[in-house]
């Protein structure tokens, strides 16, 4: 995540709305969300945040940092008879000389079944002789076309760069995997990018801080627009891949209920 400079410092809004309707009513609903910037990040300093729910009344709800520092909300409700919503109100500012100091975790260099390699990737990770960071992201971003619909939350690396078709999450993953090939210890981000109406997934290389040793710097990187991050980049949570920062997820009993799941993000400069 690169430092502001000069920047004018910024306030952040985000409101976002997660409307979960059932064709039944549905009991003992246990929701997870990783939908909260965390309290610092690069640029960022989150200043508030509240997560309501409505349309049903929770019976409990937990906040917790996760492995890796991700915020964390599980949210209990023991009926919901038609629809529920989860309402999450965020401010958050930049700061001048933002910088992101971050622990290092060996499992940034290692594979996982979605960042696993193949032949393609390595030439993407080791092609001409260049595994500079501005190299790979060049190449991966060439190796696809950003198309919806095409791949889904289990596409694997391997898979999107075959396809050479994907979102922001195949494009972060195939840079995982690549820089991973290449020795780069690498970590996926999700979080929010100004000017864009859904989500957003890129990536974090972690760096040793040349003059604060067992202190490591995290620097972004966006294969799908083929760029450094800066502070219009929004981060939530980090991982080693998508499924260690799945925004929702959760279970609940009503044989027969389906539902369907609309979110609706703002995310505004004040």
């Amino acid at each position: 995540m690169t430092a502001l400079g000069h920047e004018t410092p910024r306030k952040f809004m985000l409101d976002q709305r997660i409307r979960y309707r059932y064709s039944a009513p549905v009991t003992n609903l246990h929701q997870r969300l990783k939908v909260v910037p965390p309290s610092a990040h690069g640029p960022h300093q989150r200043r508030r945040w509240r997560l309501t729910v409505e349309g049903a009344q929770p019976s409990s709800t937990r906040a917790f940092l996760d492995r890796f520092g991700n915020v964390t909300v599980d949210i209990t409700v023991p009926r919901v008879d038609d629809e529920v919503e989860f309402v999450l109100d965020v401010e958050a500012r930049t700061e001048r000389l933002g910088r992101c100091d971050t622990i290092f975790d060996q499992q940034y260099l290692r594979h996982t079944r979605l960042t696993e390699p193949d032949d393609t990737i390595t030439e993407l990770a080791l092609g001409n002789g260049r595994s500079d960071l501005k190299s790979i992201c060049a190449r991966v971003h060439r190796s696809l076309v950003y198309e919806w619909g095409v791949t889904g939350v289990r596409t694997t690396a391997s898979e999107a760069a075959a396809g050479g078709r994907g979102v922001c999450q195949d494009y972060a993953h195939v840079m995982l995997a690549a820089c991973r090939v290449a020795g780069i210890p690498a970590r996926y981000v999700s979080g929010h990018l100004i000017g864009e109406g859904g989500s957003h997934a890129w990536v974090e290389i972690l760096h040793p801080h040349p003059h604060w040793p067992g202190t490591w710097i995290a620097e972004g990187w966006d294969p799908t627009h083929n760029r450094r991050t800066n502070s219009d980049y929004l981060v939530v949570a980090v991982g080693r891949d998508y499924a260690d920062v799945v925004p929702l997820s959760g279970t609940y009993n009503g044989e027969g209920a389906a539902n369907t799941l609309a979110v609706n993000k703002r995310l505004e400069l004040m």
